[in-house]
């Protein structure tokens, strides 16, 4: 039944205490009216209480009561800055995690209604990992969170910064009524939407290839791989068509490629090979990398182990060519060295060579004067370069680092306290923590020339401490420092890592107003309001197959053979965004070490 009312409360009181003077009576009611009446937040509270005579009373405060101040937080919310994000994926769902939403209205817009683990989209294509174990509803993350994030189910078709609106358009289905384009108005503007697939304009690779860049990717090659196999032992098929069939090709080398290609091995010898016999032999695997190595990005130690082994498999590594273009039988091939160009049959061909721009993001670009840059450009603090309060994270922008040599005469200005034209070495000390804070080259360089301190940049070139230093000695010191300039990979890493540090910035947003918390700025005057981003790695996992991985640690350690694969295990298991995806990808994997891997063609 539906919630006692007040009067329905007293009457049942009334009753128990019938026995009861009138005194006491009044002073009963007089007392539940004030805890009631004081405390309306404490909806739907029940209190159970037994009298001298042993009956239960039970109240739960009505709809109607507490229906009275319904307009107090919508007057609330209506003062709140209205935060829009854009995309579901690592950075803006580490964002949305760690963002205080009780300071700003929040609306999330998304063509896609969950998280995706990707990092274990190899997994997907071969069984390993079923898809639905790898991904988390936005809307669960959102119940954690009191229903106080909206999200619209939609893709952003144009962002109007000069206007501060961003046009969307659902892709439901289009037989449901209602209207499906909308607009949202904006305070801050958080851009999360990743990157697409690159094909480099090559012609054929969007009709013939498919992509690992989202779960529904992962589920095709699945079915494909295994309309492969059925394919190849349909009778009548000569030889030749079934090697053809069977023939999978991976045109990228890096470490996606390279999982996906190490996942489809174990998958074959493993399962398919027992499934289809007649054609165990006749399977074949082939990485095309344009590089001179496999997993380039990695240690050397670490592509030459990974290529060792996939020859040791079976796997036929080619470097050095260049896809030019592919058709529904046949890749074409140059190679760089002699500019020869191959041919090879394929079945099942999957390109992972890369990331490109989305539309979205290139209309906007076009907007704000970066038309001519390759990718979206943000300041160290990640906001867009050329537009206010708004803000890119993930794979679609890059940390535009500001070099050193641009503020070179202003920071000696700054350091030179007396004006005299000489920075002494303890004048240079004064600054150094802000110019470490400020520009993040400087602690990659002194790194790189086994510097312990700042101050050692200043030494002679003989290696002599010096006491000081005029303006050319000092542009003479830091020259090279920008040398050690470097984007951030393209890695979940990097995403979840910036979305955190963004809802960290917004948390403290009115706070540090007053009392800013970033280094002194140079080109102007007081202190930056936060600390600029800073990417700390902790280091990145090469799943090789055969129960084996390699890993690159911090510190340049490096960590190879099925030790590895086991942290690879608790590394991954550990990083689900929630116990109900950690429990379903250990479960998988004790599915498959048990029974196998599921073949069926759903």
């Amino acid at each position: 039944s539906e919630d006692f009312t007040l009067a329905q409360f007293s009457n049942s009181l009334e009753c128990q205490l019938s026995n009861n003077s009138a005194e006491e009576k009044m002073r009963v009611f007089s007392y539940f009216n004030r805890a009631i009446h004081g405390h309306p937040a404490l909806s739907k509270l029940v209190v159970l209480f037994s009298l001298s005579s042993g009956g239960l009373v039970a109240y739960s405060e009505s709809q109607s009561d507490s229906g009275r101040h319904s307009v107090e937080p919508n007057q609330m919310e209506s003062k709140k800055k209205r935060v829009v994000v854009l995309g579901t994926g690592w950075a803006g769902t580490s964002f949305l995690k760690n963002l205080d939403v009780s300071s700003y209205d929040v609306q999330v817009v998304s063509p896609r209604n969950y998280f995706a683990f990707t990092p274990l989209l190899p997994s997907v294509t071969c069984g390993t990992v079923e898809a639905r174990s790898i991904v988390e509803p936005i809307r669960n993350m959102m119940k954690k969170r009191s229903g106080e994030i909206q999200f619209w189910e939609a893709e952003c078709l144009k962002i109007d910064a000069a206007n501060k609106k961003i046009f969307c358009r659902s892709n439901l289905n289009e037989n449901l009524v209602g209207n499906n384009e909308f607009l949202l108005e904006y305070d801050y503007l958080v851009i999360a939407v990743g990157a697409q697939v690159n094909t480099f304009n090559t012609p054929g690779v969007w009709e013939y290839c498919h992509f690992l860049k989202e779960v529904e990717d992962a589920q095709n090659i699945r079915r494909s791989v295994i309309d492969c196999f059925e394919k190849a032992v349909l009778p009548g098929l000569s030889e030749e068509e079934r090697r053809t069939n069977l023939h999978f090709v991976i045109v990228g080398g890096g470490p996606t490629g390279v999982e996906f290609a190490a996942e489809l091995h174990d998958y074959v010898q493993e399962e398919l090979v027992k499934l289809y016999p007649t054609v165990k032999d006749l399977v074949k695997i082939t990485i095309v990398q344009s590089g001179d190595h496999i997993l380039n990005s990695f240690d050397d130690r670490i592509s030459s182990f990974a290529e060792q082994k996939f020859r040791r498999d079976g796997i036929e590594v080619l470097t050095g060519c260049r896809v030019v273009s592919i058709s529904d039988k046949l890749i074409n091939m140059k190679m760089k060295s002699t500019n020869e160009v191959s041919s090879i049959p394929h079945g099942l061909v999957v390109w992972s060579t890369g990331i490109g721009t989305r539309p979205v993001v290139r209309d906007f670009m076009e907007q704000i004067d970066q038309g001519h840059r390759r990718v979206l450009e943000t300041d160290e603090w990640l906001q867009v370069k050329g537009c206010q309060n708004v803000y890119a994270l993930g794979d679609c922008a890059t940390i535009d680092q500001r070099k050193i040599m641009e503020d070179i005469l202003t920071i000696f200005k700054a350091a030179d306290k007396d004006n005299s034209g000489i920075l002494t070495v303890e004048e240079f000390q004064d600054v150094i923590e802000d110019i470490l804070v400020r520009y993040s080259q400087v602690e990659h360089y002194l790194k790189s020339k086994h510097l312990r301190y700042v101050t050692d940049l200043l030494k002679d070139s003989e290696g002599n401490d010096r006491n000081e230093v005029d303006i050319e000695g000092f542009k003479l010191a830091l020259c090279q420092v920008d040398s050690q300039m470097k984007s951030l990979p393209a890695t979940a890493q990097v995403a979840a890592q910036q979305g955190a540090y963004l809802s960290r910035c917004f948390n403290r947003m009115e706070q540090t107003k007053s009392n800013p918390e970033g280094p002194l700025r140079f080109t102007g005057s007081g202190r930056h309001q936060f600390l600029p981003f800073r990417y700390k790695h902790f280091g990145q996992f090469a799943p090789l197959g055969g129960e084996q991985a390699a890993a690159e640690l911090p510190g340049d350690w490096v960590s190879m053979g099925h030790s590895t694969q086991w942290l690879w295990y608790s590394v991954y298991a550990s990083k689900q965004v929630s116990w109900r995806t950690r429990f379903l990808v250990v479960s998988d994997w004790s599915r498959r070490f048990i029974f196998g891997r599921d073949s069926s063609r759903i």
